[in-house]
């Protein structure tokens, strides 16, 4: 009894498992799914590709359930080339080495040279007031050291002396107005009031100093016939100098009055003035674009005279501290053509590329305006390998569009490289022209064109692979005088396209000149019966501006980069 219960058991579960498998599409509830039977190759995290197990488990990094990647799967790998994983071992021999993105002061030392000139505002002319002959000098030399009130000479006036004589005589009134018209004729205060007890046979009137200072120009001397307004002294005061230097445009960002600088001179080795900027001319120099600035700098006496002699040649170092701003060390920083690349450090061995933005820049820091975040690790050692290895990871991940054949960069003679460069600038001048709606300019500089491409198909010609875009270019550029410009635009269109179509992979063969690929991706509006995108070449040193739609889109352009498939 109990075995035939046993028997109708089995037969029910076994109908119902008919049952549901017919439900459900003929597949067994209890079964394994069909995926299952499949081996699993290994267990990888969704949100970071880079770590993987051979046992199932957590990302390390976010914690995240990691996914079985199946055989015959691709898994979570294609990350671009952005992403670069490396082992522990790889790091090591790598010498991988990151630094913290983190706001501090920028800081540069900016150079500059200059001359050590006087303080303009103490030096002084001293000319003559009045008509005389000079009895004695006592400051007969230039370079003497003056004091304030002393005696420089002592003239003999026959006008001075007779006004002094009235002085004496007068009273009151008339007194006073004597003495203004002694301060006129040159004579101080003190002077004046010394009068009444100087000697009554006295000849001679003396020319004090008016500053302490040095006697930098001497120009009389004993028993000479001076007159009224000729030049007899100029005296200077070294006690301060001003460091005077040029500051160019790109120079004007980092200087602001009350920096600190730093000065040296071959004169006084060793030795390191500081000093502040205390005026900036507003005043640029057209042919120069620059600009002075000046730094006051004291002056002691040692042993007797100035440390600073006048006019010395001397170099400056302006030191720069910004408020806190977000740094990284220039060794982190790839630049790669237009771009600045650094490499973030993402934990589990992953470094993932960044395009950054560079401000200004320190002496060993620099200003990073966008891209990454205070935190972040940034590859300072080991950076260039590992955007090798990005490289290559793109490469290989995605296949690249097939391109024309291209000539190896060996194969690129000195003869073409000259030939290249040339018809680059020939091609530059129609684009210019065009894009500034200058019909006889582009007239004048399609002129050249036909001889350009002839010698530019001549040394190419050799190159097999190149013989149906060489024809196609032969073919485009016959020019003539055009009268309307829509004309001229559209048989600029096809030879532009031919051009593009032959040398933009030639632009990085090893020699080739710098040059740019532009694209308008409207032309069909402006051109009928082509396609919308249309490009053309210009010399590296100019920015892109349309010539098929001049001053109406001029910015409407954008920038091809190399390897990027053309139309």
């Amino acid at each position: 009894m109990k075995n035939f219960i046993t028997l109708i058991l089995i037969i029910a579960a076994l109908a119902g498992g008919w049952f549901l498998r017919d439900q459900f599409g003929g597949m067994s509830m209890s079964a394994s799914p069909e995926s299952g039977e499949r081996k699993v190759l290994f267990y990888q995290s969704a949100m970071h590709p880079w770590i993987k197990s051979d046992k199932p488990g957590r990302c390390t990094i976010c914690g995240m359930e990691l996914t079985p990647v199946y055989e015959g799967d691709k898994g979570f790998d294609a990350v671009g080339g952005d992403v670069v994983p490396l082992t522990q071992n790889q790091i090591q021999v790598m010498e991988v080495q990151t630094v913290e993105a983190k706001k501090q002061p920028l800081i540069k030392s900016l150079p500059v040279s200059g001359i050590i000139n006087d303080d303009q505002r103490r030096h002084r002319i001293l000319s003559a007031y009045v008509d005389g002959r000079v009895d004695k000098l006592f400051a007969n030399h230039h370079g003497i050291e003056v004091v304030a009130g002393e005696p420089l000479a002592l003239i003999y006036s026959p006008t001075l002396l007779q006004a002094e004589r009235e002085y004496r005589q007068l009273t009151g009134e008339l007194k006073k107005n004597t003495a203004l018209r002694l301060r006129q004729l040159g004579l101080t205060e003190k002077q004046i009031v010394a009068l009444d007890t100087k000697p009554a046979d006295a000849l001679n009137s003396e020319i004090l100093a008016p500053l302490t200072g040095t006697v930098v120009e001497h120009e009389v001397f004993e028993g000479q016939y001076v007159t009224m307004g000729q030049k007899l002294f100029a005296i200077a005061d070294f006690s301060t100098m001003w460091f005077l230097f040029n500051a160019y445009e790109q120079d004007m960002p980092w200087i602001k009055l009350g920096q600190k600088v730093e000065v040296t001179t071959p004169s006084v080795p060793g030795k390191t003035f500081t000093g502040e900027i205390t005026f900036i001319d507003p005043n640029f120099d057209e042919a120069t674009r620059s600009t002075q600035v000046r730094v006051e700098l004291a002056n002691p006496l040692v042993e007797g005279r100035r440390e600073l002699l006048h006019r010395l040649y001397a170099e400056g170092s302006v030191k720069v501290e910004l408020p806190e701003v977000l740094t990284v060390p220039k060794s982190t920083v790839m630049q790669t053509g237009p771009e600045a690349v650094v490499y973030v450090d993402q934990g589990g061995g992953a470094y993932a590329r960044s395009v950054v933005k560079i401000g200004r820049r320190g002496d060993s820091l620099l200003e990073i305006l966008s891209g990454i975040k205070p935190g972040d690790k940034i590859v300072t050692n080991g950076n260039l390998l590992i955007d090798g290895q990005a490289e290559m990871n793109r490469s290989f991940a995605t296949p690249a569009e097939p391109m024309a054949p291209a000539m190896p960069m060996a194969d690129l003679t000195v003869a073409q490289q000259q030939a290249i460069s040339s018809f680059i600038k020939v091609a530059d001048a129609m684009a210019a022209a065009l894009s500034a709606d200058d019909l006889a300019a582009f007239n004048k500089a399609s002129e050249p064109a036909m001889m350009q491409t002839g010698e530019l198909i001549d040394t190419l010609k050799s190159n097999a692979a190149l013989k149906p875009k060489l024809d196609a270019l032969d073919k485009a550029r016959h020019f003539h005088g055009f009268t309307d410009i829509k004309q001229a635009r559209i048989a600029f269109h096809t030879f532009s396209t031919a051009v593009t179509a032959l040398i933009e992979p030639l632009r990085t063969a090893k020699g080739a000149p710098e040059f740019k690929v532009w694209e308008c991706m409207m032309v069909d509006q402006i051109i009928p019966n082509v396609p919308a995108k249309g490009r053309w070449v210009q010399l590296g040193t100019r920015a892109g501006h349309n010539p098929y739609f001049g001053a109406d889109m001029l910015e409407c352009v954008k920038e091809i980069k190399p390897g990027e498939a053309l139309p």
